[in-house]
């Protein structure tokens, strides 16, 4: 069973059967519209953000799977603060304000793809992000907060997340 893989980043929701996934698709003899549904479906929620996507081929049966990452951690906080873009002088101006929540929140969801070994850490990562982005938290920059963190001032909020996380 020969598989072929594929990768794509696509707007949330908007797939289409044109480039890059239907030249790519074409010669697999799969059904491009079936997949464009399926990458549609399964990305509606990111609407708006660059997903990457993956699309499993098996060349003999024709089957596909279709397989969603995560947004990049600047483009959750992009929605999640409800700006366009970040800071051009992130250190000087700012765009954006986030609660912790909405960090946590982040962080949970960016946490398969990160590389830390804890939330705690995998916070302080996005937190990194607000920072290079001119995002605030909590009303403060975010290597305040960061120091906030190491110092132990959000260990319920991130230890309760951390707990859904393992109950999932």
């Amino acid at each position: 069973m020969p598989e072929k893989t594929l990768k794509f980043l696509i707007q949330g929701g908007e797939a289409n059967a044109g480039p890059p996934i239907g030249p790519a698709l074409g010669p697999l003899g799969v059904n491009v519209l079936q997949v464009v549904e399926e990458i549609n479906r399964k990305t509606g929620e990111f609407k708006g953000m660059r997903v990457p996507v993956e699309v499993v081929v098996d060349t003999d049966t024709k089957s596909f799977e279709v397989r969603v990452g995560t947004p990049t951690t600047a483009a959750l906080i992009v929605k999640e603060a409800g700006i366009e873009k970040g800071s051009s002088q992130p250190n000087r101006e700012f765009v954006g304000e986030l609660s912790m929540e909405q960090v946590v929140r982040i962080a949970k969801l960016k946490m398969p793809d990160m590389r830390a070994k804890s939330l705690k850490a995998a916070v302080k990562q996005v937190l990194g992000t607000c920072q290079s982005m001119g995002v605030t938290v909590e009303g403060k920059r975010a290597k305040e907060v960061i120091r906030e963190v190491d110092a132990g001032a959000y260990d319920d909020l991130i230890g309760k997340a951390e707990e859904e996380l393992k109950e999932q």
